[in-house]
């Protein structure tokens, strides 16, 4: 499709209602491209659904703390945004996906973590959209609002979808042309889909980016832009480290590289889909919209081409040995993914020796337990909580020494480009 961007914004980007209106104003510029928005959870609303999906699935009881917490939290943006007139109606459309909520969750198997998880976490999308699509027409700003379910389509693996591309694409398709006859922007939920049977899915944590690439891949859009807190994809987390410098132009493989190894600013599944139809991916600040920002796009190196830091924090070594000391062998290997595999465990690194066989992976209690349970019906466990996972890309000597100062290195890994270092950090005595 002609002539057609796509724009995202995260929960940072409308976490109050200041940052709605500054969401608006960005959306208000001129221009002659049809856009879709599509927006994530408001704040940390993500994080507070599922607290109330815990507690339902560990005790079947329903979290009216935490969920009082996001109703207010909702309603009081909803009270700055508009005037009394207006937010009569609008509060009772709040309140009525509040009450979907706590009888739709009733409803669901708490045992069934992955579906109930899909089913009410994906409200926080829900939940946003509304109020931005209501603040939309509060400002006459002319939009259609759209069930992201209703075109990106996956199959039945809840908590971590895989998209049909296919099916997907043909849903797009049959309906984006009319309603951009009817209005040239429209405004869409990141993260959710939905399987053939239309049960609610989600792409996994911080989906959304990954949401705006399927529909910039469906829609063969021009761009891309991703609205963040900073002024463009950085060198390293300015919250870790002073001195960060902002890359450019990164490669595409450059940017795919960086989101292996856990750089927080894109998905991991964003990339690869923009690659294949050569769709730019432009990084902005929401704060500074008049910044040119960082592009991803095709070439052969990062400009500037400096060393960049990834820090991955809550981390678990957890290694395992034979009963009988003898080698780890190929069964052994084999044996240890399919039960790491069995537990949804996502390895960031691996070491393997004569006679240990460690995997470094973030740190989950429930799973922990559950993996050392298995684990332990054939082999000897040991593991080791509270590390810290450093990856450089383009290392240096120096951006080592710096990124690992006052810790205790306990793996190591390295190529000509990249270095990994498992480290324990020390803690300062009084």
């Amino acid at each position: 499709m002609d002539n057609v961007v796509i724009e995202k914004f995260g929960g940072a980007s409308i976490n109050s209602a200041s940052a709605v209106r500054n969401v608006i104003t960005i959306l208000q510029r001129p221009t002659d491209r049809k856009r879709v928005i599509v927006v994530s959870a408001m704040g940390k609303t993500t994080n507070a659904l599922e607290k109330v999906v815990n507690m339902w699935h560990k005790n079947k009881r329903f979290n009216y703390e935490e969920f009082e917490r996001i109703k207010e939290y909702h309603r009081g943006i909803a009270e700055e945004l508009f005037n009394q007139n207006t937010l009569e109606s609008v509060l009772k459309q709040l309140n009525d996906i509040f009450e979907q909520i706590e009888e739709r969750i009733k409803t669901l198997n708490p045992l069934d973590y992955n579906f109930l998880y899909d089913n009410i976490v994906s409200y926080g999308e829900r939940l946003s959209s509304t109020i931005v699509s209501l603040y939309m027409d509060y400002v006459h700003m002319k939009h259609r609002l759209v069930e992201a379910q209703n075109y990106i389509k996956t199959d039945n693996t809840f908590r971590a979808a895989q998209v049909d591309w296919k099916q997907t694409r043909k849903s797009i398709d049959k309906d984006f042309n009319y309603l951009f006859d009817e209005s040239d922007l429209i405004l869409t939920q990141g993260f959710i889909g939905s399987t053939r049977e239309g049960y609610t899915t989600t792409l996994g944590r911080e989906g959304s980016d990954y949401s705006a690439a399927i529909f910039a891949y469906c829609l063969d859009a021009d761009s891309l832009t991703i609205w963040k807190d900073v002024n463009g994809l950085m060198n390293a987390d300015p919250k870790r480290m002073e001195n960060t410098v902002k890359l450019n132009i990164v490669p595409y493989k450059e940017a795919i590289e960086l989101s292996y190894y856990g750089a927080s600013i894109i998905h991991p599944k964003t990339i690869k889909p923009l690659e294949n139809k050569s769709i730019p991916l432009y990084v902005r600040s929401f704060n500074n919209p008049e910044l040119q920002g960082s592009i991803i796009c095709h070439g052969e190196q990062v400009v500037p081409l400096v060393p960049n830091y990834i820090f991955k924090e809550k981390q678990t070594l957890l290694s395992v040995s034979t009963k009988d000391f003898s080698f780890i062998a190929e069964d052994n290997i084999s044996n240890i993914f399919s039960i790491l595999s069995k537990h949804g465990v996502k390895v960031n690194l691996i070491q393997n020796s004569a006679l240990t066989f460690s995997v470094c992976f973030e740190h989950s209690e429930f799973v922990l337990q559950n993996l050392i349970e298995d684990l332990q019906q054939f082999y000897n466990v040991k593991y080791n909580n509270d590390l810290q996972l450093i990856t450089i890309r383009h290392y240096t000597e120096d951006s080592i020494k710096e990124a690992t100062r006052n810790s205790k290195i306990l793996i190591e890994q390295k190529n000509r480009v990249t270095i990994q270092c498992l480290i324990k950090p020390e803690t300062e005595s009084a």
